[in-house]
């Protein structure tokens, strides 16, 4: 007995579908002249068998008649009492037609169709019926006679389609279309799902998933899907487990360096300072810049508690781009600043201003004279760019700067390059506000970061 679940498969509903679908064409196509065929032809009726008997009965009587041009000419222009027009035709042993030179195609396809028939039948065409034979024997010669009626009997539905082959062929390629289309997009729905889902993982969203109605198929796309799933929440929960470590670990590390500020300050109020005091100091502030730039971090990834706004994105970056300009001068730097006071958007504005923060205090750093930073609405989206006239990156490494502890130059030291986690916590925070973050360089030197984020942020989000 087969299993249920094994005609849910994929093979089998391909299998199926094709097979149902060009089994309705094939059969559409040819039950049409079987159908005409038989509500074409009928057995020839008792009245139909005595008009023809009665027609025939002079030329048994006196089979002279038979050769005579003008009985039989009247013969074929017979009228009937309601004022039809009836022909008789008038074959020999030869199925040839004696009394008329003029053989409709009609009377030559009826005469081919009762001979499979072999027996006295009648067959509607389009306008016309046509029945018989009624055998006699006339002058010891055996002659059959038929008759042909004028007759616009209201024809089923399907004569339509076999009257108009080339618009039938029409209608079954636009059939097998649909059917084609439904399935191609029966199959390609969960695929579509399946590679958004993918983008969306690969471009940092950890809480992409593929919908729960693909998921629950019983097919092998359902069996991807639920892979999928786990795979992405394995990842999502590794990826948080990692962060929230590294939170942690930040912030133990501040009960034995807040010991060792301590003993310090201890040390010099005993005046009991010296060259070697003060590196511990200066490496004791250097560690607590670093683990307030990890917990910033783990607060911009995993739990962030800021509440999102709309606002002008000039009003929310005010203060870090005065900071910033004051920067610049300080170091005979220009900064240029081109935000128009028309756009907002919906966005978290410490988050957003840490990160501009971020890439404007590296492009100042690294600049030769000039740094600006522009904002402009594209297709929903606002665009910012930073440009600075720096010596720029490598290309290898366009991609690598934003990842965590990341420094392009190995022979940066921290006091010129960081800990590498400034773009880092700029992405993160990118990310949060469901934008993306992108840098190049620019001929014949320097860097440029363009931000894109959107108008509005869904209320999910």
């Amino acid at each position: 007995m087969i299993k249920l679940s094994s005609l849910n498969r994929l093979f089998v509903k391909l299998l199926l579908g094709f097979w149902l679908g060009s089994s309705l064409i094939i059969g559409f196509v040819a039950v049409l002249p079987l159908l005409q065929q038989n509500h074409d032809k009928q057995p020839m009726t008792a009245k139909q068998q005595q008009l023809l008997k009665r027609t025939a009965k002079p030329f048994i009587e006196d089979p002279k008649l038979l050769e005579d041009h003008k009985a039989l000419k009247r013969l074929h222009r017979h009228r009937s009492p309601n004022g039809k027009m009836i022909k008789f035709y008038i074959t020999n042993d030869q199925d040839l037609v004696i009394n008329s030179r003029q053989v409709p195609r009609t009377f030559r396809e009826f005469l081919l169709i009762s001979e499979e028939f072999n027996a006295p039948m009648s067959h509607q065409f389009r306008d016309e019926l046509i029945f018989g034979p009624y055998t006699f024997t006339a002058g010891e010669q055996e002659y059959r006679i038929y008759s042909r009626v004028p007759d616009n009997h209201p024809r089923p539905w399907f004569f339509f389609f076999n009257d108009h082959k080339l618009l039938t062929t029409i209608i079954a390629m636009i059939l097998s279309g649909i059917l084609c289309g439904f399935l191609a997009w029966y199959l390609g729905k969960p695929l579509r799902s399946l590679k958004h889902s993918s983008n969306a993982l690969a471009s940092g969203d950890l809480s992409a998933r593929v919908d729960d109605s693909i998921a629950a198929r019983g097919d092998e796309m359902g069996e991807l899907a639920q892979a999928f799933n786990t795979m992405a929440q394995s990842i999502e929960t590794m990826m948080h487990n990692q962060q929230r470590l590294m939170g942690d670990i930040s912030h133990e590390l501040r009960t034995p360096l807040t010991r060792l500020q301590l003993s310090l300050a201890l040390a010099r109020k005993k005046q009991q300072s010296s060259v070697e005091i003060e590196r511990i100091g200066y490496e004791a502030e250097q560690l607590e810049a670093l683990i307030a730039e990890l917990l910033t971090l783990s607060r911009v990834t995993i739990s962030n508690t800021e509440n999102k706004v709309h606002l002008e994105l000039a009003e929310s970056l005010s203060q870090i781009l005065d900071d910033a300009e004051f920067e610049a001068e300080q170091q005979q730097k220009r900064l240029l600043i081109d935000i128009p006071e028309n756009i907002s958007l919906d966005h978290y504005p410490k988050a957003l201003s840490r990160a501009i923060e971020n890439v404007l205090r590296n492009g100042i750093r690294y600049a030769n004279s000039d740094i600006s930073i522009t904002a402009i609405k594209q297709h929903q989206q606002v665009v910012i760019t930073i440009k600075d006239d720096g010596p720029g990156i490598e290309d290898v490494e366009l991609e690598k700067i934003f990842k965590p502890f990341y420094r392009p130059d190995s022979s940066r030291d921290r006091e010129s390059g960081g800990w590498g986690l400034g773009l880092a916590i700029t992405q993160a925070a990118i990310k949060l506000n469901k934008g993306e973050i992108h840098a190049s360089n620019i001929a014949p030197h320097g860097l440029k970061v363009v931000i894109s984020l959107p108008e509005r942020i869904c209320r999910s989000n």
